[in-house]
């Protein structure tokens, strides 16, 4: 099991090999179809309405019962990815196979893509604080930021490779 740090140091980024054992502590924010173009969108306009550099977004919203990932390949997730990644964005948790050009994407930009267990109750008891970080008028939708401590995933995509290729 590899333990990491976040926001992330790309030098231990870069070590991260497809099927890697992790546990995820420190600052994840939160994701997913409502407020990660919006955050595509802020960046490219010059404005950041939280620091990507090292980050870890995890695809998910944030309820009263908890945290879970929600799939990572619906369109507007996986469409935010690479230009994230190019960003700055190091890791990116959620769950589900990603398309070739995404995987590519991440690895052209040192980035990688965790998945974790999509069990509500053991990730949520991992979440030590939140906050709303970005979009508030979004709900459980808008950007949180989460002090977390022992998240667990496996290494799905590192190096433009993926856990769901055969090659």
């Amino acid at each position: 099991m590899i333990e990491i740090t976040l926001p992330a140091d790309p030098a231990e980024i870069g070590k991260l090999e497809v099927g890697d054992r992790v546990l995820l502590r420190g600052t994840i924010f939160t994701g997913r179809d409502a407020a990660l173009p919006k955050l595509v969108g802020a960046l490219k306009n010059g404005e950041s309405p939280i620091d990507v550099q090292g980050a870890a977004i995890m695809h998910t919203a944030v309820s009263p019962a908890g945290i879970a990932p929600t799939s990572s390949n619906k369109e507007d997730i996986e469409e935010s990815i690479p230009y994230l990644a190019s960003a700055g964005v190091l890791v990116h948790i959620g769950k589900g196979k990603l398309g070739d050009d995404t995987i590519r994407a991440l690895g052209e930009a040192g980035a990688v893509f965790i998945v974790t267990p999509p069990v509500a109750a053991l990730l949520t008891s991992r979440v030590k604080s939140k906050r709303v970080a970005a979009f508030e008028e979004e709900g459980m939708e808008a950007i949180f930021e989460l002090r977390v401590e022992g998240i667990p995933g496996i290494v799905a995509a590192a190096s433009g490779r993926s856990i769901y290729s055969n090659e």
